[in-house]
């Protein structure tokens, strides 16, 4: 008996006639994806999703809504992927509109929720006519018929305890205040160690001395631009915002609002408790007259 050896070639040939056969597949019949969840995105489709949640809420500020919307996309933390998204829309210098909604929208989801006022039944209680000692009128009927409980009597009862009622307070809206322009009130060098690079802070207020979310700020060095907004970082203020200075470089700081830019700020060095060196930081706070 003779054994025929074909080799490997007709496994290679079957694989590249399946592959062919799969493609053809593919190509003639694709796959259709109807009503699947947002989180099944693109990361580029989620971002344009999140960019008409922003919109839509600059539009009616209804804040319940953008979260119904944004829970659609299952992010682990709402807040930093909203800021993040902005940050990168600034950078990349694309519709600066787009990154500050994202940014305020990231700012109101970082709010407090807003607090209701109860009225508790003890309250309710102590403003009643028992509770203060005043004496109750006596149930009355029509003279020469019987008292209640006989047929034809028409008693006068107290008005009714009302009810507790809640009452929403009405939630901070995340929007610069229009008026004159900023000015510069202040401006120090920070000398703190547990800063590992140098920062320009930028600190924000209004003129009741509240700090403003949103406000776009611009930094400009030779041969560079940044622009960035207040409030991406509630958890320092909502009215902070700050930005990386490189060694030996000079910037120029203003706000995108008005009013007179601060020029030639350099990374200067400290002195450390132990004799080293380092960077030190810079902290700007603009106030509205």
């Amino acid at each position: 008996m003779r054994s025929e050896w074909r080799g490997p070639w007709y496994l290679l040939t079957g694989l590249f006639i399946g592959v062919v056969i799969g493609v053809l597949y593919a190509w003639r019949y694709p796959v259709n994806y109807t009503n699947t969840s947002p989180a099944a995105l693109r990361a580029d489709f989620k971002d344009q999703y999140r960019t008409l949640i922003a919109a839509a809420y600059m539009a009616n500020g209804d804040l319940v809504r953008a979260k119904a919307r944004l829970v659609l996309l299952k992010d682990q933390d709402v807040y930093r992927t909203l800021s993040e998204q902005a940050q990168r829309t600034l950078a990349e210098g694309r519709f600066p509109q787009e990154a500050r909604a994202l940014g305020l929208l990231a700012i109101a989801l970082g709010q407090a929720p807003p607090t209701v006022a109860l009225t508790s039944p003890a309250q309710t209680q102590a403003t009643s006519p028992q509770a203060t000692g005043a004496t109750l009128p006596a149930l009355t009927s029509t003279p020469g018929v019987a008292q209640s409980g006989t047929p034809g009597s028409t008693p006068t009862r107290p008005p009714a305890t009302l009810a507790p009622t809640f009452t929403p307070l009405p939630t901070r809206t995340a929007t610069p205040t229009q008026g004159a322009p900023f000015i510069l009130e202040r401006e120090e060098q920070i000398c703190d160690e547990n800063l590992k690079e140098p920062l320009i802070q930028v600190i924000v207020q209004d003129a009741a001395s509240q700090q403003v979310p949103g406000m776009q700020v611009i930094v400009t060095w030779e041969g560079g631009e940044e622009r960035f907004y207040t409030g991406f970082k509630p958890e320092l203020g909502l009215g902070y915002a700050d930005f990386t200075m490189q060694p030996d470089m000079a910037y120029t700081l203003r706000l995108a609002s008005g009013g007179q830019p601060v020029l030639n700020l350099i990374a200067a060095e400290c002195e450390a408790a132990d004799g080293s060196r380092y960077l030190g930081s810079w902290r700007l706070v603009f106030v509205q007259p």
